[in-house]
């Protein structure tokens, strides 16, 4: 797999590495390869061809097993939906309070999910604070090399979604090209980096709003997971290498295994990082994994990771080659275990047990200066 671009206006553009180069003092970028949809999907006679979110499910979904999880899963939801419309009645601001956290962590419903997140990232209040700041990024002086850039990864930008299709009524690409244009324009530091069209792409299936999606991407990319899309990838690589610092602590089998063998941590989880597990758990889980990130930070993407490999960790420890420690890194993002995202979000905070953000910082510290040390 190939590091993405970056796009930063009047700067040249940097050679693309392979991701085992991640750590190595080099400045890649992680391209990521989406398989686009069959171009004619059988339509199954028990269930619907498109999910709720618009994206095509595969011809081997297994519906049996998802009407079983949603029969559940849907009294929870009726459950939380009544409990946070009398929350927001109460609090239509969103403090970040226990209360929120809790309610947060156990899932928030639909028809609320974007004005939450809004609330919880600090994205709406800096929407209020720089009215019409987004309609003139979009009306000032073009950057032709960004536009490029952007426009050259629109078609490979969900192709198995109906809403992003050139057909759709209205299509998402446009919104999504605005939507990237504007932070690239926005945050000349970062410009456009692949990885981010997915993010944006489902910040604007819950929105529905550009200027929206365009706020929550600054929270995400500016203050949430700082130098992660940056030139240098150099908190994102930090991020990867506390992962596996934490590992060693806690998983020290899984760990010894992988060094072992000489795989770096960075072939086998680079993505769930810069995509934030988009196109790598199923949406649901995905989306309640993002409720906790908007609330309480990066964090969530270390227990998710943990709870992934701790959960899987007798199936990983049956490999015994490089590419077989690959194939079980990506067969553990799929299955029962993912699909049933309120049962997985409890074990999230469970299953890997103390994870404080002072060990975190610590973490961070210590594989930040190794990394700047190898440059």
């Amino acid at each position: 797999m190939a590091p993405p671009r970056t796009i930063r206006p009047a700067l040249p553009r940097r050679k693309l590495l392979h991701p085992c180069q991640l750590c190595t003092g080099s400045q890649p970028r992680l391209v990521l390869h989406m398989q686009p949809a069959e171009s004619s999907p059988v339509v199954p006679a028990h269930g619907p061809r498109v999910d709720p979110y618009g994206f095509e499910r595969p011809e081997d979904f297994d519906y049996a097993a998802y009407d079983e999880f949603l029969s559940a899963y849907l009294a929870v939801l009726t459950r939380r939906a009544l409990k946070w419309s009398r929350l927001l009645q109460r609090d239509g601001g969103l403090s970040r309070t226990a209360t929120v956290k809790r309610y947060v962590r156990k899932g928030i419903p639909l028809e609320h999910r974007a004005h939450v997140w809004l609330a919880v990232s600090g994205a709406q209040a800096r929407l209020e604070q720089n009215p019409g700041y987004y309609q003139r990024l979009l009306q000032g002086e073009g950057r032709p090399e960004l536009e490029e850039a952007i426009r050259t990864d629109l078609n490979r930008t969900f192709p198995d979604n109906v809403r992003f299709q050139k057909t759709a009524q209205p299509c998402l690409q446009k919104a999504l090209f605005n939507v990237l244009l504007a932070y690239g324009l926005h945050n000349q530091g970062v410009g456009y980096c692949q990885g981010m069209n997915f993010i944006a792409g489902y910040l604007l299936l819950i929105t529905k709003s550009e200027e929206e999606s365009f706020w929550l991407l600054d929270a995400l990319v500016g203050r949430i997971l700082p130098d992660y899309y940056s030139p240098a990838m150099l908190g994102l690589k930090m991020d990867q290498e506390v992962l596996a610092e934490l590992v060693r602590m806690k998983l020290p089998a899984v760990a010894a295994l992988l060094d072992g063998h000489g795989v770096l941590w960075t072939l086998v989880v680079s993505r769930w990082f810069i995509c934030l597990f988009v196109d790598i758990l199923p949406v649901e889980t995905v989306l309640r994994i993002w409720d906790c990130l908007f609330n309480e930070g990066s964090k969530i993407i270390f227990r998710v990771a943990l709870t992934l490999i701790k959960q899987h960790q007798a199936f990983i420890l049956e490999a015994t080659s490089v590419p077989d420690i690959c194939d079980k890194f990506k067969q553990i993002t799929s299955g029962s275990f993912v699909m049933q995202c309120h049962t997985f979000m409890q074990k999230v905070f469970s299953e890997p047990g103390s994870l404080s953000m002072t060990t975190i910082t610590r973490l961070r510290e210590s594989c930040r200066a190794a990394l700047l040390a190898q440059r």
